[in-house]
């Protein structure tokens, strides 16, 4: 069925966009004093981060979309013009119609 491919994507993504906040979380005021400024190498290694999670969650969000039968660029567009609150609501919404979907086929 659809909805069990689709389920590691999905949770690949979630996990991809947490790594994501965190890294972004580490250039605001209060991390970035106290960790992220004391070493230029966890300056570039929080940034390269940054980058691959984006893109990682992207390419997960288009593969959930296309296991569950929609459209990968409108998903990847939508996630995109919204992150992360779209990103968090998007994933949420995912598993919610998902296990709804597994309760109707029992």
């Amino acid at each position: 069925m659809q909805i069990e491919r689709a389920q590691q994507p999905i949770a690949a993504a979630a996990v991809t966009l947490v790594l994501l906040i965190v890294s972004i979380a580490l250039f605001m005021p209060p991390l970035f004093e106290k960790y992220t400024s004391q070493s230029v190498l966890f300056i570039i290694g929080a940034g390269i981060s940054i980058c691959v999670c984006l893109v990682l969650h992207f390419v997960f969000i288009g593969i959930a979309a296309k296991e569950l039968g929609r459209s990968p660029v409108l998903w990847v567009l939508l996630s995109l013009c919204t992150l992360p609150i779209g990103s968090i609501i998007g994933l949420i919404l995912f598993e919610w119609f998902s296990e709804q979907q597994k309760q109707a086929a029992v």
